[in-house]
Parts: structure tokens; sequence; C-alpha cells
């Protein structure tokens, strides 16, 4: 009887799981519509911002006119003369991954603003502020990027600017830079002599990459498609390999890393032409789906990580002031030059967008926002 009672009360807790998951499920597949704009007030001073209202395709993206924040005591208020595009920027466009919207918003975004990596000039500062003053150049992420302002907290994300890079160059490294950063010193823990490979080299991660790799004394095998090696030889790579024409994890070369961008090949394959000693770093994956979308392959890896004698670690950046300030070190010394693929405008952000959703960006693609 006792028995019994046990299995029933299995059962209903098993059906109240499946019953709350589904109805989770539910949720978040579902977009509310877009929201109207609300009326700006007549003579309010503005700023103009991309937005999204609501998730979708580009064609929800609108352009408006948003009141200039007052500042908290520790904000900082810059103007952005530039910005770049992230894959992270079509994920929150779409709402995609769906564990995404459990942070961002079930049905809309929390916030319409659209955007991250940003670089311009500090306009004010709050009374508190001591580490920037008005004038400032500056870099880093922020939310709402694609905008003529951003606001930003003193100790968050942001960092002065590289004095030898534009605005465009500086506003295209942020978020891809800091993945290679910590991809290969974090992770990788690479040392001079060491052989690495990077797979997607071209692409906005892969190409800053294959330029720290080397500022870090390592050798440097590249994979990407043939059109576009010259490029990766040109920011350093030692060998190149093309994908189209060879396939590196059957070639006889073993890797102290491989710093993956693609999820192409499978794990156990990289992990064939990884040392025994090695590290496989995982990043992103190119088979998207719409519930783990990136988080797949790095959590894939997470699992696998206890069962092969090499390091297996997944990837997920955090950007910091203080790596900001390494990059710039890194980018002041030549060891490390922003590539940029196409150059847009503030009003061609959704042009930007489409143009990232191809999948063949080679470097960085930019919005200029003060013209």
């Amino acid at each position: 009887m006792q028995q019994r009672l046990i299995l029933k009360i299995l059962a209903g807790l098993t059906a109240t799981v499946v019953i709350a998951v589904g109805a989770l499920a539910l949720m978040t597949r579902y977009n509310a519509p877009c929201e109207p704009a609300p009326p700006t007030a007549a003579g309010a001073s503005g700023f103009t911002a991309n937005l999204q209202r609501c998730y979708g395709d580009v064609d929800i993206v609108t352009l408006e006119t948003l009141p200039v924040p007052e500042l908290t005591p520790s904000e900082v208020l810059v103007r952005v003369h530039a910005a770049s595009v992230n894959p992270l920027d079509k994920h929150f466009l779409h709402g995609t991954p769906y564990l995404l919207r459990l942070a961002n918003g079930l049905n809309a975004p929390k916030s319409p603003r659209m955007g991250a990596d940003f670089a311009g000039t500090v306009e004010a500062v709050g009374t508190d502020v001591t580490l920037f003053a008005p004038g400032d150049e500056v870099y880093g992420v922020a939310n709402g990027a694609f905008a003529e302002y951003v606001v930003r907290n003193e100790t968050g994300g942001m960092a002065l600017k590289p004095a030898n890079l534009s605005f465009e160059q500086a506003a295209a490294m942020p978020v891809a830079a800091i993945t290679a950063l910590q991809a290969l010193r974090d992770k990788a823990n690479v040392q001079p002599g060491q052989h690495v490979l990077i797979n997607g080299a071209s692409g906005g991660v892969g190409s800053y990459a294959v330029q720290l790799a080397k500022a870090m004394g390592a050798t440097v095998t590249a994979v990407c498609s043939g059109r576009n090696a010259e490029l990766v030889r040109a920011l350093g790579a030692d060998h190149v390999i093309d994908y189209t024409q060879e396939d590196y994890t059957e070639g006889n070369t073993r890797y102290h890393a491989i710093v993956d961008m693609v999820g192409n090949r499978s794990i156990s394959a990289m992990l064939d032409v990884t040392e025994p000693d090695g590290v496989l770093v995982a990043v992103g994956n190119m088979k998207m789906n719409n519930w783990w979308g990136p988080l797949a392959r790095p959590l894939h890896a997470l699992v696998r990580s206890p069962f092969v004698s090499q390091s297996l670690e997944p990837l997920m950046a955090m950007t910091t002031a203080e790596d900001l300030t390494v990059l710039a070190g890194y980018a002041e010394r030549g060891e490390l030059e922003p590539f940029i693929d196409r150059r847009f405008t503030l009003t061609e952000v959704p042009d930007a967008i489409r143009y990232l959703e191809r999948g063949r960006t080679r470097g960085k693609i930019v919005v200029n926002v003060a013209q």
C-alpha cells in the first residue's frame, strides 16, 4: 500500500514537471506584438537610437528619439562615435536561444535598446566618478550601443580607447577581442613555442585569436576558406588550412590548443589532433537551434570533459575593464589590429544585422554613428 502511494506521488510529481516544462516552452516561444513608441514630449531634447520593442526579424527595428538620461553619481554618459555588430545582437533580436529569454524577457525584451560594442567620447560624468572625465576617449560594452549615446557605470566594461586606433577600430574590438583573449590566456594558457589551431580564423573572434596567439609566442595554424587565406596570413598565421580542401582533424599535426569558433567537426575528431595534455576551447557553434543556440557546444564540452585526458573548456566570455586595458596595450604595441569587413550608418543597423546573418563576415562589421 505504501509503495503504491509512493509511486502515485512520483507519478504526480513527474506529470507536474512535464506540464511545467511544457508550459514554459510554450511561454518562451510566444512573441508578443511590438508595442508602439511612447510619445515624445514637445520641445524635449533627445538622441537617436535603434530599438526593438518585440522579438522578431530585422524589420521590427525602429529608429526613435529618446530623452538624454540623467546620470546617477557613479555613471558616465558617452557620445558614441562608432559601434560594431556581434552574433549576440542577432540572438537578442530574435530572442533565441529561448533560454536567453529567461533573463532578457519571456515574450518581449525588457530593454528595447540594441547593440553592445561602442567607442566614443565621455560627455558627462556623475558626481562620484573619478576614473573618467569629459573629453576622454573610451571604448567598451554597454546596453544600447546602436545609438548616439550610452550610459555606463564607471567600474563596468569600459576603458580608455587605444591611442593609436580610430573610433571605428576601437568599437570593433570589445566582445570579439575579449573572447579571443580569455580563450587563449585563461582557458588554453598559451605559452611561447606551443602550437595553436584557430578554427574559424577569419571571423570576428578568430581574427583576433590569430593575432593574440602570435603575440603570446605560439605557432598558429588558421582554418578558414581559401578566399580568406591571404587575410589570415596577413594577421600572422604561420600555417593556413582551407577547410573546403582539407580536414585538419585528419592530419598528422598535434596541437597544444584548439580554439573552435565553428563547431563543424566533432569533439572526438578534434581531440584526436589535440595533445594528450592539450586544451580544446569550445567558443561557438555553426549549427544553431532555437533552444540552446551557441550554448550547445560549450555544454557538450563540459559534459564530456571528465572522460578525456585533454582539458575541454567551454567559454562564456565576460567583459571587464581590466581586459579592455590589456587589449589596448596589445593594440598600442602594434600586436593587435582590427580588420573591418564593412561599414554601415546608424540608420542602416538592420542592413548590418542582415549582413552578419549571411555568415560570411570577415573580421568585424562597424556602425558609424557620429558622421
